[in-house]
């Protein structure tokens, strides 16, 4: 699950991160783009449910020095050993740029540089080098983490997942459906041992089709105009069926942007329904090849209405066997 949960304040999670491995969640993963950042929701889950695996999904790659981002991964796998895996990315140019004042420049460099450089410094190496975007002087972590926690690349199209596939040990997919699967998978060549694919699933658990899809098309028109998505989409062949959107959006038309994304574009992406229905169709992500599938819980009209007594409801519905049944 990624976390936090909207609705539930972060000094409050105990009781979703409770509620979460009661029904049988492995894994709570981190986000960080306007809200918290990623390392202080996981932080938190060590310390209140050790036996969850920890992630971020993603960190990004230029908001942080090296010294730091290498600094709080130690440190969150000093808190969990053997539980935190790190997932970086390049982000976008309007978290990176507009948001943080640092230059987008490069990413598919700064993200290959830095993933070299945290592979170096999370092991305990002193590193010394000149590499293409950044420049680091004797840098060495005080405590290197016992258990080096893996490093997963976030990638959507053939280059960054071809880095992820011989420099990573895993890769981060988003912003794709069960079918889009197998074509993301086939650029990452030969997997070593080990090598995990996650993806982040957007899953709002409501059977008020209008609502989800009304919802739905908010955020593909908020993501998927962004280049990178844009590219990535028309890579994986939907270049006919999202121009009217992508002719919209550079109109400034809005509204017509959203309404003209197709239904079943709405229904791949962000998957809507009853929450066993929704476990079902996360559950055809693994069987394309996704290891670790993390739904990204969305608001839906009976949480907003029910409150931190109704989401937890959904937590144990979403879980793998809420009910003793098999999902």
């Amino acid at each position: 699950m990624t976390v936090p949960l909207g609705g539930i304040a972060l000094a409050h999670h105990d009781a979703a991160y409770a509620a979460l491995e009661r029904a049988g969640f492995t894994d709570v993963w981190s986000s960080e783009v306007a809200g918290t950042d990623g390392f202080t929701p996981l932080a938190l889950a060590a310390a209140w449910q050790p036996g969850l695996r920890l992630g971020t999904a993603i960190a990004p790659v230029f908001t942080r020095g090296p010294g730091l981002l290498a600094m709080s991964a130690a440190a969150l796998a000093e808190a969990a050993p053997g539980r935190f895996t790190l997932g970086i990315g390049a982000s976008s140019p309007v978290l990176v740029q507009d948001w943080n004042a640092v230059p987008f420049d490069e990413p598919f460099r700064r993200t290959r540089d830095m993933l070299r450089f945290l592979r170096a410094a999370l092991s305990g190496q002193t590193v010394d080098q000149a590499y293409d975007t950044f420049t680091i002087r004797r840098f060495t972590l005080e405590q290197p983490p016992a258990v080096p926690p893996p490093i997963l690349l976030a990638a959507l199209r053939p280059g960054m997942l071809r880095l992820a596939g011989a420099e990573a040990d895993g890769v981060i997919l988003n912003w794709l459906s069960a079918d889009d699967v197998p074509r993301a998978l086939a650029e990452l060549g030969e997997r070593r041992t080990g090598f995990e694919v996650a993806a982040r699933i957007f899953v709002c658990p409501t059977e008020d089709a209008g609502y989800a899809r009304a919802l739905g098309r908010r955020l593909i028109t908020s993501y998927l105009t962004v280049p990178a998505y844009a590219e990535f989409h028309r890579w994986l062949g939907r270049d006919e069926t999202l121009a009217p959107m992508w002719a919209a959006w550079a109109a400034g038309d809005r509204r017509g942007a959203g309404a003209a994304v197709p239904d079943d574009v709405v229904d791949a992406l962000v998957l809507h329904g009853a929450p066993q229905w929704c476990r079902a169709q996360v559950r055809r992500y693994a069987d394309a090849g996704v290891d670790v599938p993390i739904m990204a819980l969305l608001p839906t009209p009976e949480v907003t209405a029910g409150g931190s007594a109704a989401l937890l409801s959904l937590i144990a519905q979403l879980g793998a066997d809420p009910v003793g049944a098999s999902a």
